[in-house]
């Protein structure tokens, strides 16, 4: 099921076609039925109407005097976010279409086609908004992996350390000490802010070390330029030099500054802490209903890491298509969208999430933590000074269920 839910991808993509070299002759085929091609007469100014009342998800306009042997570049014209899975999908039956008019143009036989294949294909750039889309989608998928994934991570290792700090308190007997002087709720929720305050001031360093790099690595980089282009080998006369490692950076600096870090990182921050408090609080709970064999811990996990480990999963597939239905239900479900959010937030307000949806999925992680701390309080309450005992999901139940 899981394998399943990455790799499936069955948005359906209509694409409008205006050829006006007429290279295609009314004929481009996809070898699946997520992409279809619908050939127009219609002008410009009809064709951007259409798309903004949902006609087509994009255009293709081939202008006069496209030369195949060229290799010139075609442009996809999108009023919305076309996913990077779907953009493959179209960009190929083009390609495959332009292959078979070489093939007709070089009457080249079977035997010539691999030669062919080897040549590279035409470029393609997809056009929103009257702006190139594709350098910032791509470093926005990235952001948003690196984002989803760090999140991930936290949740294991900082849940894990509030679970085991539990343990040692109960294996200790420390617990029954302290019990005598605050309440199971004042010490439970002290343990999970302690060790959250931790993660956070982590995260604080390494947010200044980030801006420390950023300032003195356009220092540093341009020196190392140099020292490569001196031991260079020059590779052959007419042949043209790789661009300059500060050349890359600095791009890469540039379509930093096109996202909307400020947003990114403030959204970081508060799916960190919610996403930590809501699932803290249960790792708790497990941490006070185990007893010396740390076995047991690992039976009551289960139910706790599975939401986890399918919101990676399912942020996996948000990366390339944030606006999907499952992406949408993952960011909106509180126990998989600290993960999922971080995915589609990283393509910015609207093309990513909406601020409808966004405010949504904060509202509902803030009740799930509300409920799991709730939840967590009541089974950590009897668990905490209960030993001799393997405990079950079903016992911890009756307890959170109980009447006082």
């Amino acid at each position: 099921m899981i394998i399943f839910v990455a790799v499936d991808d069955s948005d359906k993509v209509s694409i409008a076609v205006k050829d006006e070299s007429n290279v295609f002759n009314g004929k481009i085929f996809s070898k699946r039925n997520e992409v279809s091609f619908v050939f127009v007469n219609d002008d410009t100014a009809s064709l951007k109407r259409q798309l903004k009342e949902g006609h087509y998800d994009a255009y293709l306009l081939v202008p006069k005097g496209f030369d195949i042997e060229r290799r010139d570049s075609l442009q996809i014209v999108s009023d919305k976010k076309i996913n990077l899975m779907s953009r493959g999908k179209v960009e190929n039956p083009i390609n495959n279409a332009l292959e078979e008019k070489r093939l007709m143009h070089y009457n080249i036989s079977a035997s010539g086609l691999d030669s062919l294949k080897k040549e590279n294909p035409v470029s393609f750039t997809t056009v929103r908004g009257g702006n190139e889309t594709n350098t910032k989608e791509g470093l926005s998928s990235v952001l948003g992996f690196v984002s989803g994934f760090m999140i991930y991570i936290i949740l294991f290792i900082y849940g894990t350390m509030v679970m085991r700090g539990v343990m040692e308190e109960k294996v200790s007997r420390i617990a029954e000490v302290i019990v005598s002087s605050v309440k199971p709720f004042q010490l439970m929720m002290g343990k999970i802010i302690g060790i959250g305050a931790v993660g956070l001031v982590q995260f604080f360093i390494w947010g200044i070390l980030f801006l420390v790099l950023q300032l003195i690595l356009p220092l540093i980089i341009p020196g190392l330029a140099e020292q490569m282009q001196s031991h260079a080998v020059p590779m052959g006369g007419g042949m043209a030099q790789a661009a300059p490692p500060q050349s890359a950076f600095a791009d890469a600096m540039h379509n930093i500054g096109n996202l909307n870090l400020p947003l990114i990182i403030g959204c970081f921050i508060f799916y960190f802490l919610g996403g930590y408090l809501l699932y803290s609080s249960l790792f708790a709970a497990v941490g006070s209903a185990v007893n010396e064999d740390p076995q047991d811990a690992q039976s009551l996990l289960l139910p706790i890491t599975m939401p986890i480990v399918f919101g990676m999963v399912i942020m996996i597939k948000a990366v390339g298509n944030p606006n999907s239905g499952l992406a949408v239900f993952g960011s909106l479900f509180p126990f998989t969208s600290p993960i999922v959010m971080m995915a589609r937030i990283a393509h910015g307000v609207p093309d990513g999430v909406t601020w409808a949806q966004l405010l949504t999925s904060m509202a509902l992680l803030v009740a799930g933590f509300l409920f799991t701390t709730w939840l967590a309080a009541k089974i950590y309450r009897t668990g905490i000074l209960l030993y001799g005992k393997k405990v079950t999901w079903k016992e911890m139940w009756k307890w959170a269920f109980r009447k006082s």
